[in-house]
């Protein structure tokens, strides 16, 4: 499985094994726990961020059409 992203093209298991092998030299083994920790956290702020986004703009879709089909049913009245 690949994963695409837009800047780097392909990017296929052997690469992100040598991207893993990086962060390693370059962290450390004691260090890629705490890592990995703040990545876990840090998407989990964003998927509660995007969550709340996408409901707020469900709230706001939803009040929109029911002024619109009050507004529609006040006008045949």
């Amino acid at each position: 499985m690949s994963t695409t992203l837009a800047f780097l093209g392909s990017f296929g298991g052997q690469e992100m094994m040598i991207v893993f092998l990086i962060v390693l030299l370059l962290f450390g083994a004691k260090k890629l726990p705490q890592l990995a920790r703040g990545v876990g956290k840090s998407m989990g702020e964003f998927k509660r961020a995007r969550d709340e986004f996408e409901h707020e703009i469900t709230r706001a879709e939803h009040e929109e059409t029911s002024k619109s089909q009050s507004a529609k049913k006040e006008e045949k009245a």
